[in-house]
């Protein structure tokens, strides 16, 4: 499963990000966030619109483009 077909309140592991682009890779890696990482969804954005996750106490804002390309495993 992709990290945009998660619902809010959800936590996930990530288990892959090797479709994403490398810019968005490197700096999600600069947060911590890699591979193995748990992640919890805060909130979704209507009509397509960001993603918010929460991981290591920050909140950080994804495209939804990109969290269709990082694999995830519920936790």
């Amino acid at each position: 499963m992709v990290l945009s077909d998660i619902h809010a309140g959800e936590k996930v592991r990530i288990t892959n990000t090797d479709w994403i682009n490398e810019l968005v890779q490197r700096r999600l890696l600069d947060l911590g966030i890699m591979e193995g990482s748990v992640l919890k969804i805060k909130r979704i954005l209507p009509l397509g619109g960001p993603i918010t996750i929460e991981a290591k106490g920050q909140l950080i804002g994804i495209r939804r483009c990109e969290a269709k390309k990082i694999r995830v495993e519920s936790v």
